[in-house]
This record gives C-alpha cells, structure tokens and sequence, in this order.
C-alpha cells in the first residue's frame, strides 16, 4: 500500500473565476484527489473544500478554495465546517458510551428514562429504535410549531406512530435527538456539556463544538446556500443533538481513524465506538447501525448511490430486523452524509484496511458527488 505523506496541498480560486491555482504533485494520489476535488469544486461551484485520508493512522489533508469568499480565507486542515447530520454519530457514540459506564440501556424504552412519557406510544419506543430511525415515523424535522420543550414534549405525548417499531425506516431528526436528550439526563448534564466536555476530549477532537466560542469565530467557514447567499446555522429544539456538530477535517478524520479501529482510547470508549456498528436492520443495499450505514467490502459504487440517495432520507423504507442484531464486522464500509442549508459532508472508513475519509465543503451540494469522490480516494489507495 502507498506510504501517505504527511503534507497539505491546497489550491485557490481565482477571484471572479472558477478557475484553479494547482501546485504540483508529490504522488500519483496527489494528482487523483486535486483532479477529483477540483471536478466536483467546478460542478457544485463549491468555494471551499477539505479532504483528509487516513490510512493505517498516517493522515494527509488536503485543502482547496476559500472558507470565505468575502476576504478569501484559504480553507485549512483547521477550519470549522457545519457537518450537518454526521454529528448524529456523536450522539450515538455518546449514547454507547454511556451504556457502556452503566448510565443507560439501550434496549430500554423511552419511558423508563423519561416518566412524563410512559404510557404513550413514544415511551414505548426502544432508544435503538431512536438510534436506527426504525421508532414508527417521524417527519425529518422536528415541526415549525415546536419552538421549545414544553412545546417538545406536548408534541411527543401527542405522538402517533404511522406503522410499527421496527418495521419500517423514516430518517429523522426528532428521534436522533430525542436520543441525545435522554443520554444527558442519564449522565446529568445538559447535552452540550456531555458532549464537549465529555465525549469530545476523550475521543481527542480538540477543535470541535456545538456553539464555537468567540476566540474561534475567524476559523469557522462561511457557508454558501444554492445561491450562492452566505448562510449559517441558526438553530432550533434538538439541533445541537441531530445536526449541530462544527469540526475540522482535522479533528472528523481522528474520529474516522478510532472508528475504523486505528488509535487509542479507553477500553470504555473503544467498546462504545465498536457498539456503535452493531446491526439491526437491513434496508435497501445497507445494514443499519447506531446511526452509522454499513456495506459488505468490497463495495459497489451503485450499492453506496442507492443507499445515500435522497429516497433514503425523504422516503419511508420498509426494513428486515436482524436477529440476533449483526456483531460489528470489519470488511465493511461505513459511512455517513451530512448536511445543512450551506455545507455538505462525508464521511467513511474501512475497519479491516484500516482506512478512512473525510469531505467536508462549504456548499450543500449532492451526496451522490460526495460519495464518488470518496469511491475514488479510497481506491485509489488500492
């Protein structure tokens, strides 16, 4: 396997121009993911990218186009980036961790750890069925009239499920994140300071937040809606535990590289990380994890398009639950997309090559390009 180097390339776009300042090349990798990233930066008119690959725990970063367009901030292996939906698998992970300090179960059902909802059909649902998006139907987003937890809480008690626990896959962002708030209070803390204070130091991501503080503002990327308008996150009930997550490529590789089994971490954490690939349900072409999606390796681009297109977060998808639920595997690939108004990303790595990578960009742009880019990096490691 090739030797990675331990550089940055990074590129910049010429003002007023889609056109690409390249440096030259020190690998034949080099040269696949600078003609790969600047195809999907010119097709998407993404203005900045950042690629980090992992292999056997030697990392490369490379960095291209700007974090904003308004000063021309280079992108950096350091810049903050929106990641949308990946921060789901911190959630679980934290959830995993938790279970696995003694705080939760995740077989237990909502209503053993939130009394108000016992004796509803919402307390009644498993914290795997939250985890796995397998609860009995919930929209995408928690509803425009939900503005705070009272409100939350009126919504869930009310809370009807369209088909049976386990039966069915509806991606949704309410159960996520109603996953999270049940791990805090198991762990008596508000979420973000289980998070931040918790999970994020032990998993080393030193450079990763919920709310970025002040002092880090300059290194958080502006991002760029279909229009091009800048936009940031603003918020909202159960954000920060369903899509709320600000990290580096930096800091989301590390987290690819302890995933795919590379790196030290406690025993607690390790077993916390490796539950979270435990599989419960076949849907489509993938394995539903905690959170994170699974395929047999080697892997079919066309098996990975199907299982993150768009059907799969918009579209309820009938489900086969696995029994007994599948052990964590090591020739799989694992991965997750993540999105918000103005940032798109990727993530994926490969337990038994020991290899990784992550996309992150400052424009929400199709999980389809994401997914090759990412199908062509890894093997061209091959």
């Amino acid at each position: 396997m090739r030797q990675l180097l331990k550089r940055t390339a990074t590129a910049f776009l010429l003002a007023g121009s889609n056109a690409m300042v390249l440096p030259a090349m020190a690998s034949p990798l080099d040269a696949t993911v600078q003609e790969a990233a600047n195809a999907v930066m010119q097709a998407y008119n993404v203005p900045g990218l950042a690629i980090g690959i992992s292999v056997n725990g030697k990392q490369q970063f490379y960095t291209y186009g700007v974090a904003s367009k308004a000063d021309a901030t280079p992108v950096t292996a350091d810049t903050l980036f929106e990641v949308g939906s990946i921060s789901k698998t911190l959630t679980a992970t934290l959830a995993a961790y938790a279970q696995a300090n003694g705080q939760l179960s995740l077989n237990q059902t909502v209503g053993s750890y939130l009394p108000e909802l016992r004796n509803t059909p919402f307390g009644n649902v498993t914290l795997i069925g939250l985890a796995t998006h397998t609860a009995g139907g919930f929209p995408l987003q928690v509803p425009d009239d939900v503005q705070n937890d009272a409100q939350l809480m009126d919504y869930l008690i009310a809370w009807q499920p369209a088909y049976p626990q386990g039966t069915q896959r509806s991606y949704a962002n309410p159960s996520i994140g109603m996953l999270g708030v049940i791990t805090a209070k198991r762990m008596h803390l508000p979420y973000t300071q289980a998070l931040q204070d918790q999970l994020l130091p032990a998993l080393g991501m030193k450079n990763s937040y919920l709310q970025v503080p002040a002092s880090e503002m300059p290194r958080y990327a502006q991002g760029y809606n279909k229009e091009g308008a800048p936009v940031r996150l603003t918020g909202g009930v159960l954000a920060d535990e369903a899509y709320g997550l600000k990290t580096t490529v930096r800091d989301l590789t590390h987290f690819a590289e302890l995933n795919a089994g590379v790196g030290q971490v406690s025993k607690t954490l390790r077993r916390a990380l490796n539950a979270t690939h435990t599989g419960y349900f076949r849907v489509g072409p993938m394995t539903q994890d905690l959170v994170w999606e699974q395929y047999p390796y080697p892997v079919r681009l066309e098996a990975l398009l199907e299982g993150n297109a768009s059907q799969m977060v918009y579209e309820t998808q009938p489900v086969v639950a696995l029994d007994p639920p599948l052990a964590p595997q090591r020739e799989v690939w694992i991965n997750k997309t993540g999105s918000t108004n103005s940032f798109g990303g990727y993530i994926a790595f490969v337990p038994a090559k020991k290899q990784a990578v992550v996309i992150l960009a400052n424009k929400n742009y199709p999980n389809e390009a994401r997914v090759k880019l990412a199908h062509t990096l890894l093997q061209a490691l091959d």
